[in-house]
């Protein structure tokens, strides 16, 4: 299993295991690069292992306050401080933390094993139990490759991922016998063997009284001192810091600060694409504005058509769960090279959730989307690729879930106290659950991929709170993100703000044709496609009669999400039959 990871982890390696418990881990070394850093970590005086992955980003300020109550350390690493800090506040330490980290720590003496995961879910942690063991993993792969995996295709799963845009939410995975711990989640293994799942903490989408005096100038104060913040807590590091540069308002925002904080000779990185069909495959033209102006070590990554077709199954691969955006494999190529460089960068990810980037976000605030329904039906016409009709028509019987399980999920999410306006629903949901298992997820498979560490400032909780609690009609202004992009002109050229939005190009993804259709027709026509038979024949057939006729409402090509489906069961040895 730990092999399995050795891309996440090229450092270093290690085993622990004692009476019941197992622990293996692979080491990016990043703080504390000494083998006193090493894991799994055994604390014996306080009778306390643990293997984690991320980084505390104020496990200095924690070790400060730990070392005052009377701890003693005998390594700098953030690892040691988790393994203090539980021991001294016990479960509750999680709301001591800022950061990234998905975690077990074992007790010694009681057998008890405390599994947690960031309030983001920056950092993966898939589960799985039969009646012998359980086993977890920063990767689903990982639990395949300890074999014994219940592989069958959960229905329920299948239906958001063609539905709610390749968005599975937890606990679900597309596989029956894996689950993901949710975001904001302890789950303790007890030693008689119960489990017992707690949410330790949930953005408030209301308004706040302390905050009700506040103009569109306060918000937007308070908006760049706590990006100011997120960033330079990301600068924690025992080695140097890069960033993604995509020429866009968030990556280009994060550039700037990073210099006011006085990152001389920042390394900055920008990839694109050769055009295909009349879609342009880079934006450089922005990304060297910015480079230009703060004067960053700027690496312009070209990429030829050569080098995509192989690099997909590589991406492929790097899928914890199949992932149907484009710019997976953007990322993918990106991150190979940027690990030539830098072991970590910052990355703008994470800005469009929080702070309303997204078209479907100012129909949220018309009156007829005011009630629980017309925001579940505004959202639904926006975000979803199909309804449950347009879904069983593409897959067999044998895989179709009851009802309308995507539908259903939105509404009851919605309904939650704490959103009253259907911005705030909708944010509120994109925010903890689509951003969690798409755009985030596709940071951190994509980097780790190639042992490079993404941080993202946008998702530091305590920015998040704060976007959480700002009126709608701040952040749904000047097309989207309009706090965010007024408070950005005190930082970056204006010029880069009021651009169109860009997405990571990827035309051959988007137009399917030449080697990238056939690899398509290969996958669905496959004997092993063919043995699981998920999709109906007249289906696939259709739509690869006219691969690039049908989009789903978000612009993303139809035949591409099926295939990449079965592309990437095949990738990992999936055989997966119907229940």
């Amino acid at each position: 299993m730990a092999e399995a990871m050795s891309p996440r982890g090229p450092d270093a390696a290690g085993v622990w295991s004692q009476g019941r418990v197992a622990l293996g881990h692979r080491r990016l070394k990043i703080i504390d690069l000494s083998e006193a850093g090493a894991q799994p970590m055994v604390d014996s005086d306080l009778g306390l292992a643990i293997c984690w992955n991320g980084c505390i980003y104020n496990y200095q300020a924690l070790r400060r306050e730990l070392a005052e109550a009377g701890y003693r350390f005998f390594s700098h690493s953030d690892t040691e401080v988790l393994l203090k800090a539980y021991h001294h506040w016990g479960d509750s330490f999680v709301d001591h933390l800022k950061g990234m980290f998905a975690f077990a720590i074992v007790e010694r003496d009681s057998g008890r094993v405390l599994l947690g995961r960031d309030r983001l879910g920056i950092k993966p942690l898939y589960i799985t139990e039969d009646a012998h063991r359980i086993r977890f993993a920063s990767s689903l792969p990982a639990l395949l490759a300890g074999g014994g995996v219940d592989t069958r295709i959960h229905p329920v799963a299948l239906h958001h991922y063609l539905t709610f845009h390749s968005v599975v939410p937890p606990p679900l995975t597309i596989l029956r016998g894996v689950a993901k711990v949710p975001p904001a989640s302890l789950l303790a293994i007890e030693p008689d063997g119960r489990r017992v799942t707690t949410t330790y903490w949930s953005p408030d989408f209301s308004r706040r009284a302390d905050r009700a005096d506040w103009s569109e100038r306060d918000w937007e104060d308070a908006v760049l001192e706590a990006l100011r913040v997120a960033v330079e807590r990301r600068l924690v590091a025992d080695v140097p810091v890069g960033c993604l540069l995509s020429g866009g308002v968030d990556s280009s925002l994060i550039v700037g600060l990073l210099a006011e904080a006085g990152q001389h000779g920042l390394a900055t990185f920008s990839i694109g694409f050769e055009s295909v069909g009349g879609v342009e495959g880079d934006e450089f033209r922005y990304s060297d504005v910015i480079a230009e102006r703060f004067d960053t070590n700027h690496h312009q990554i070209r990429i030829g058509t050569d080098r995509m077709l192989p690099a997909l199954d590589g991406a492929i691969g790097a899928m914890s769960e199949p992932m149907v955006s484009h710019d997976c494999v953007a990322f993918y190529l990106l991150s190979q090279e940027v690990a030539k460089h830098v072991k970590v960068v910052q990355s703008g990810q994470g800005a469009d959730e929080v702070f309303a980037g997204y078209h479907w976000y100012p129909p949220m605030a018309e009156p007829d989307a005011a009630t629980l329904d017309g925001s579940v039906a505004s959202y639904r016409g926006a975000f979803f690729d199909r309804d449950t009709a347009a879904v069983n028509a593409l897959i067999s019987e044998a895989y179709q879930a009851e009802g309308d399980p995507s539908g259903q999920f939105v509404t009851e999410h919605f309904a939650q106290a704490g959103a009253e306006t259907g911005v705030d629903r909708a944010l509120r949901l994109d925010t903890t659950v689509m951003l969690v298992d798409d755009p985030v997820k596709r940071v951190d498979n994509m980097t780790m991929a190639w042992g490079l560490e993404g941080r993202v400032p946008f998702l530091d909780h305590d920015l998040v709170e704060l976007a959480a609690s700002c009126p709608p009609q701040y952040k749904t202004a000047q097309g989207g993100k309009g706090v965010l992009k007024q408070a950005a002109r005190r930082v970056i050229p204006a010029d880069v703000i009021d651009r169109p939005k860009g997405y990571f190009p990827v035309p051959a993804l988007t137009h399917l044709e030449g080697p990238y259709l056939d690899m398509v027709r290969d996958a669905l026509y496959a004997p092993e496609a063919k043995e699981r038979g998920l999709f109906r024949p007249d289906a696939v057939d259709r739509l690869l009669a006219d691969p690039n006729g049908r989009l789903t409402p978000l612009r993303g090509n139809e035949l591409w999400q099926i295939a990449l489906l079965e592309l990437w069961l095949q990738k990992h040895g999936i055989a997966g039959a119907a229940a």
